[in-house]
């Protein structure tokens, strides 16, 4: 028997195969998607390194102008200074001491201020320690010492002995002077006069100490360009 097929039913006949092939087929599962990388947490910035600065050196200390040369009078009156420690009111203390640098002149140190003083005898016999700087002004008498502010007017300290016026203070207690301030002017002004009179001595031979050598110096050189070939 021939069986015929109109062109109709092929492609039902071939759906009727294939379907139960692809129903047997195991169908693959689906694969997920692929995950995506973590981002990154952005970098920090780096910590900027401090910038050391410049030391910056201190200003020069200011040069002060050299102190003027002492006369014979001002250097007689700084051997009248009493130098050393002095006890005074309210437990407070100061001290004298040449200046190492200008001779004639002392250095009066109180509460870590030093002041540098210019010795002047004056015509009652007190000493007087004048502050080059016009700033302070100390009075020296047998019995005690008192330090002044020039520009204030006023005392800064008072009663300040140093041993040789504390002798002196016990010595006008046994014996009081008639001078208040417990002062000779007459034997203070002989005293600076005589001393006076010897620093004038002494620079007079020094200067013709000078003079002779300065005379030897130029003979020896004149007898030394005789000598020489010409």
């Amino acid at each position: 028997m021939t069986f015929r097929f109109s062109h109709l039913a092929a492609p039902l006949i071939c759906a009727a195969l294939v379907a139960p092939a692809l129903a047997q087929t195991p169908a693959k599962p689906a694969q997920p998607a692929a995950a995506k990388p973590a981002a990154k947490p952005a970098a920090k910035p780096a910590a900027k390194r401090p910038v050391a600065k410049k030391a910056v050196p201190p200003p020069p200390a200011p040069v002060e102008a050299p102190l003027p040369e002492a006369s014979a009078e001002q250097l007689a009156a700084a051997e009248q200074t009493y130098f050393g420690s002095y006890a005074c009111e309210f437990d407070q203390t100061l001290s004298i001491a040449m200046n190492p640098k200008t001779a004639g002149y002392v250095d009066v140190d109180f509460k870590k201020q030093v002041y540098v003083m210019k010795p002047v005898l004056s015509s009652t016999g007190a000493l007087r320690l004048e502050d080059v700087k016009g700033r302070a002004l100390m009075i020296q008498i047998a019995n005690k010492s008192m330090l002044m502010d020039v520009k204030a007017g006023q005392r800064m300290v008072d009663e300040c002995l140093h041993e040789r016026q504390r002798d002196a203070r016990l010595a006008m207690q046994a014996n009081p002077p008639a001078s208040s301030l417990g002062i000779d002017p007459a034997r203070a002004a002989a005293v600076a006069a005589q001393t006076a009179a010897s620093a004038a001595e002494a620079a007079a031979a020094a200067a013709t100490a000078a003079d002779t050598a300065a005379r030897a110096a130029s003979a020896a050189a004149n007898a030394a360009s005789a000598a020489s070939p010409r």
